[in-house]
């Protein structure tokens, strides 16, 4: 019996649960890796490993939930990357620039998980559902902590300064219209930059990604 206080351990029942959708979003991963989200299939995965599609759907409703999931479990993963990557930074640029290159190389190691994230969403798929957004805003919220506070003179002019600030208080955040626009700003850069980079367009031209994204870092100020 545990202690006051303290949570039961899970039940043999909840371990086994457990370890099932553990071993169905793994296929499912490899399924994301091999041919897109498209590919992911929990029939597929019930053949793969043994147990009948039907029986599946009691830990996965429907492919949709089991993306769902992938793609919340993708965030928290890119956040805590670029949490841990901005504290190694000192002062906003430093900080910005820490987080932006492990934003590059949480995508280049796993681009199967990125262009989930950030790639078209499947017919049907509904990828601005709540649990999603509220998935991305931890990653989004060290984007915007990392910059501090901007230079008021580029502060956006109405009404656009007023859509920046609702934006930055849906994500609880404090930040001014002049931080959000450079929140935004940036991350649409780096989502470029990193975009061609996992298609291989950079390595098509014979040019070098790593040093090209130096000089973009250099020109967004934070290099």
């Amino acid at each position: 019996m545990a202690a006051a206080g303290e949570s039961a351990p899970p039940t043999m029942r909840e371990r086994y649960r457990a370890q099932v959708r553990h071993e169905v979003k793994q296929a499912a991963l490899a399924q994301l890796a091999q041919a897109g989200p498209a590919a992911v299939s929990i029939s597929a995965i019930g053949k793969q490993l043994g147990v009948s599609g039907p029986a599946l759907y009691r830990y996965f409703a429907s492919r949709d939930e089991l993306l769902t999931e992938l793609a919340i479990d993708a965030y928290r993963d890119l956040a805590g990357a670029l949490a841990a990557a901005s504290r190694a930074g000192q002062g906003p640029g430093p900080r910005f620039a820490a987080a932006a290159r492990a934003y590059r190389s949480w995508a280049l190691e796993q681009p199967h998980r990125y262009r989930l994230l950030f790639g078209p969403p499947l017919p049907g798929y509904d990828a601005h559902a709540q649990p999603l957004i509220d998935a991305a805003q931890a990653a989004m919220n060290v984007l915007l902590g990392t910059l501090g506070e901007a230079d008021q003179a580029t502060a956006p002019p109405e009404p656009l300064a007023s859509q920046l600030a609702s934006w930055a208080r849906s994500y609880d955040h404090l930040a001014g219209p002049a931080v959000a626009m450079h929140a935004i700003l940036a991350w649409s850069r780096l989502h470029g930059f990193v975009s061609l980079e996992i298609a291989g367009n950079y390595a098509s031209m014979g040019l070098d990604p790593a040093r090209l994204f130096e000089i973009e870092l250099a020109a967004l100020g934070t290099g």
